[in-house]
């Protein structure tokens, strides 16, 4: 590959990145096409690479909230499990990290 090609690739990347970033961030398709065209995009690139970003990073987020109902549910049950076994403690904390972080995965599982 050239330099003058490296070069035209570069902004391109940026843009991808930026545009995942944003939709990552939980900010809907137009108003990401539109901060790109505010960034200097074709209205028609601009919802194209919208287009082939948003299945992605939608399977990301559902992932990343899979894992999180499963950690939190471990900690939850392992919390209750300790506390019902009469170890003279209760692991209120873990119960309560638990839960949190079970409730954050369901309701990010769109």
């Amino acid at each position: 590959m050239e330099a003058s090609q490296a070069a035209d690739q570069q902004p391109d990347n940026y843009l991808y990145q930026y545009a995942a970033n944003l939709l990552a961030s939980g900010k809907s398709s137009t108003e990401v096409e539109r901060l790109l065209m505010l960034k200097g995009l074709a209205a028609d690139d601009a919802s194209a690479m919208v287009g082939e970003l948003e299945n992605p990073v939608q399977d990301v987020r559902k992932a990343q909230a899979k894992k999180d109902m499963l950690y939190g549910g471990l900690w939850c049950v392992g919390g209750l499990a300790l506390t019902l076994a009469d170890v003279g403690f209760v692991f209120w904390g873990a119960i309560l990290f638990g839960g949190i972080q079970f409730i954050k995965g369901v309701t990010n599982l769109k």
